[in-house]
């Protein structure tokens, strides 16, 4: 049997990892003295509120090798193989505590793929994995596929605020003060070597929206795949992305929610798509 584990940035919920057959590892989330597993015993709707209120900012840390050891050695037991898809390695340590786990285990048929991506990036390419082992494919083969999807898919969205950024030291609070008196709205992507960039800065929502909607055009969009919008806390900036996107024609699959692996640089209010680029 294969399975596949993910780490708790895919930001599926519990019912999915249950409904999809999933083993999960999560993330942590600190507030203060506080530990937080991600997805487990914090709710995505409860980070944000936690976020917006604590005193004290939060922080994220990657799961501990044990955590994947425990799994990995469930699997060596009984004979299955495993496919790990776990978010960029350019982005927490999360890849290299599989690693360690899995020459710990000292087992041939774990794998580990870096997918260099983040949240319901990494969804797309979960689903097509189960997609093909339940079509009969082996694990070489969904780790061609997966390779080979992974530089496809993408993700534009829009900060609301630059405050989170500033409060994780990702940005000068000079920097924060005047960009939030402008309404600047930086616009991001996660690159092919799994980093977070901006590709784009705007005035104000309305305009952030018009940026997202003329990249959209410049990309050739794989109709084989959903195209997704995304959001952190509050759904009125994605609705309003969304209107502008059906009257211009994209058919939308479903809206998600990013989860604190993310939430916790960006804040609430982001609104963006997430889509698979046709092959070259």
């Amino acid at each position: 049997m294969i399975r596949i584990l993910v780490d708790s940035s895919s930001d599926f919920t519990l019912d999915e990892i249950r409904k999809n057959g999933l083993d999960l590892v999560s993330l942590h989330v600190n507030f203060g003295d506080r530990c937080y597993a991600d997805t487990i015993d914090l709710e995505r709707d409860r980070f944000y509120e936690l976020l917006t209120t604590a005193q004290d900012f939060p922080t994220t840390s990657q799961p501990s090798p044990q955590a994947f050891l425990e799994i990995f050695e469930d699997v060596k037991e009984k004979g299955d193989e495993i496919i790990c898809i776990l978010l960029s390695s350019a982005l927490s340590g999360t890849c290299q505590s599989a690693n360690i786990a899995r020459n710990m285990a000292d087992y041939d048929k774990i794998h580990i793929f870096d997918t260099l991506s983040a949240t319901h990036m990494i969804r797309i390419m979960v689903l097509k994995a189960l997609s093909l082992r339940d079509q009969g494919a082996d694990a070489v083969t969904i780790l061609k596929a997966l390779t080979n999807l992974a530089p496809r898919v993408k993700v534009a969205a829009a900060l609301d605020t630059l405050t989170y950024l500033q409060k994780g030291g990702r940005l000068s609070k000079t920097a924060a003060v005047i960009g939030e008196a402008a309404s600047l709205k930086p616009i991001i992507t996660i690159t092919e070597e799994g980093t977070v960039n901006v590709i784009g800065k705007s005035l104000g929502k309305n305009k952030a929206i018009s940026f997202l909607l003329k990249h959209l055009a410049c990309v050739s969009a794989d109709p084989e795949y959903p195209l997704y919008t995304v959001y952190t806390y509050g759904t009125e900036n994605c609705e309003c992305l969304e209107t502008k996107l059906t009257a211009s024609g994209y058919t939308l699959g479903s809206r998600l929610q990013v989860g604190s692996a993310i939430g916790t640089h960006v804040g609430p209010g982001i609104f963006g798509v997430i889509y698979v680029e046709k092959a070259s």
